[in-house]
């Protein structure tokens, strides 16, 4: 008896000092817009910089799926050359627990069917801080946004998050 006291002991030692391992993140959330500013270059150039909060909801699985999206985002663009939107998310669980996401995207224009340019907006994420259940949350991956509609965008974050020691 006192070996396998010894064994669980050493085990439970061992399960405590161990890094936790990372968990599979990826949620998509259809973000739609509340608010927004627009600056529009007057120099041929199309060139544009939205300020714009959207709102969503995040599905999918992992530690942020649940949660409510808030976007804060600034989007420079340069129509069928590209750009570089940067922003923060908000995502706030049911309890009221809130993670902070930074995310940095490079937009690039590539020819799409009929000749039209199509876009690529890739990026990626990291958690840069939290509140309560989500305050020790540690992850990051990468970040894809496509257009729903004229206004709405879809986030899509994949990535891996655990929790700090």
């Amino acid at each position: 008896m006192s070996r396998l006291l010894a064994s669980v002991a050493t085990a439970a030692l061992i399960a405590t000092t161990l890094p936790a391992l990372a968990e599979p993140l990826h949620v998509e959330a259809v973000m739609s817009p509340k608010e927004q500013m627009q600056l529009n270059f007057k120099d041929g150039s199309n060139h544009f910089v939205l300020l714009v909060r959207r709102e969503g909801k995040a599905e999918g699985i992992g530690a942020l799926a649940g949660t409510s999206v808030v976007e804060y985002g600034m989007h420079d663009i340069i129509p069928g050359v590209g750009g570089n939107p940067v922003g923060y998310l908000e995502m706030t669980a049911p309890n009221g627990d809130i993670a902070y996401i930074n995310w940095h995207i490079g937009a690039v224009f590539v020819p799409g069917p009929a000749g039209k340019p199509m876009l690529l907006d890739n990026g990626y994420w990291q958690i840069v801080g939290g509140t309560g259940g989500l305050k020790d949350l540690v992850g990051a991956g990468t970040l894809h946004l496509k257009a729903v509609s004229s206004t709405d965008r879809r986030f899509i974050l994949d990535g891996e998050v655990t929790r700090k020691h």
